[in-house]
């Protein structure tokens, strides 16, 4: 079984990071979203909070699987056996940083490969930081949420 280990903060989970998940499901048995704490991000929603959201979007999808964790990915991956790490990139900055970050882990972890798909170009705009922002100004963020979704539900 081909599982894929796609790690992000997440905060919140967007179509973007949705639309990967789908595409990733065309090329993997099983895909585990790693919600992960990233200390250089200030979040709008707590740890918990992103997993359930993230876990409400594919309550009737058995091949995904949620999970939150601290650390590095690359020794989560290594200590739970995986050894496909799926990245998005939206644009050029992030092919940059996912580059980068996938030679690193190359060194690291020679074991784990990193497969990098593009987001669609109809939600390359979309971002977490986008919708926090939006939110920070009372604007709604519905058409950048994966459908069903309040984000209002998971704030409280």
């Amino acid at each position: 079984m081909r599982t894929a280990f796609f790690p992000g903060s997440f905060d919140p989970f967007t179509i973007g990071h949705q639309a990967l998940v789908e595409e990733g499901l065309r090329i993997f048995d099983k895909i585990i979203v790693a919600v992960g704490e990233n200390s250089d991000k200030h979040g709008l929603l707590p740890m918990e909070q992103r997993k359930r959201l993230i876990e409400d979007v594919y309550r009737n999808e058995p091949r995904v699987e949620v999970v939150s964790y601290k650390g590095l990915t690359g020794d989560y991956c290594r200590e739970h056996n995986l050894n496909l790490i799926l990245r998005g990139m939206r644009n050029t900055v992030d092919f940059d940083y996912e580059r980068n970050m996938m030679q690193i882990n190359q060194r690291l972890y020679p074991e784990i490969t990193t497969v990098l798909l593009f987001t669609p170009s109809e939600y390359v705009a979309v971002s977490s930081s986008v919708i926090r922002e939006i939110l920070s100004f009372g604007g709604s963020v519905e058409q950048f949420m994966p459908k069903g979704i309040d984000i209002n539900n998971y704030l409280k």
